[in-house]
């Protein structure tokens, strides 16, 4: 397996990563606020996130990785260069994640695939798509009928005024409002639709 681009600042990416050799990552319902809130302790200094979904085995984000600046103005050190200081981050998360598993459930060693997904998103197209992609998973893998009764989803929390650690206002913005990712939702988008922001798609 070649390795991965590294992380580069103020890039957004489509970033996926499921369990090693396709084992479950959440176990019990309470795991997947558990991973959530990992996820905004480690990640939310170093990026933006504008959806998500988790399921049994895989999970699934939109972010913009923030600019140098907007990162080293909140430290009180420099860090280490992008694709080290980025990357250890997420490798941070998932080690959190993995420890805390592997306690309450008696397991050992590494509970994530190597190295994670994660691939550029570069126009207006491929943002619609990749969150739209991003919640119809639940559907997609059979856990649901409809993706819309996924708990697990950002796709209601977009549509709602409740406080969120996601930036609501700039997906609305980028559909230009409800009506339009109401309807963007409603196009499935197909593996071959996907293949240019999921390369490797997870079951």
């Amino acid at each position: 397996m070649t390795s991965p681009s590294p992380l580069l600042y103020d890039t957004y990416y489509h970033i996926y990563n499921r369990g090693n050799n396709r084992e479950n990552i959440f176990i019990q319902e309470r795991n997947y606020e558990y991973f959530l809130n990992l996820y905004f302790k480690y990640i939310a200094p170093i990026a933006e996130t504008f959806a998500y979904c988790l399921l049994r085995n895989h999970f699934h984000v939109l972010l913009r990785t923030r600019a140098e600046e907007e990162i080293t103005e909140t430290l009180t050190r420099k860090p280490l260069g992008a694709e080290q200081y980025l990357s250890q981050q997420f490798s941070n998360f998932f080690n959190a994640y993995a420890k805390a598993i592997n306690k309450a459930y008696g397991r050992t060693g590494s509970l994530f695939q190597h190295p994670f997904g994660r691939v550029p998103v570069t126009t207006d197209r491929q943002f619609w798509n990749v969150i739209a992609y991003i919640h119809q998973n639940p559907q997609k893998h059979g856990f649901v009928k409809d993706f819309r009764e996924w708990k697990w989803s950002s796709y209601g929390i977009i549509l709602v005024e409740k406080p969120t650690k996601l930036r609501r206002d700039v997906v609305l913005d980028w559909f230009g409002g409800k009506e339009s990712y109401l309807e963007m939702h409603q196009q499935w988008v197909t593996d071959a639709n996907a293949k240019w922001f999921a390369e490797d798609d997870y079951d």
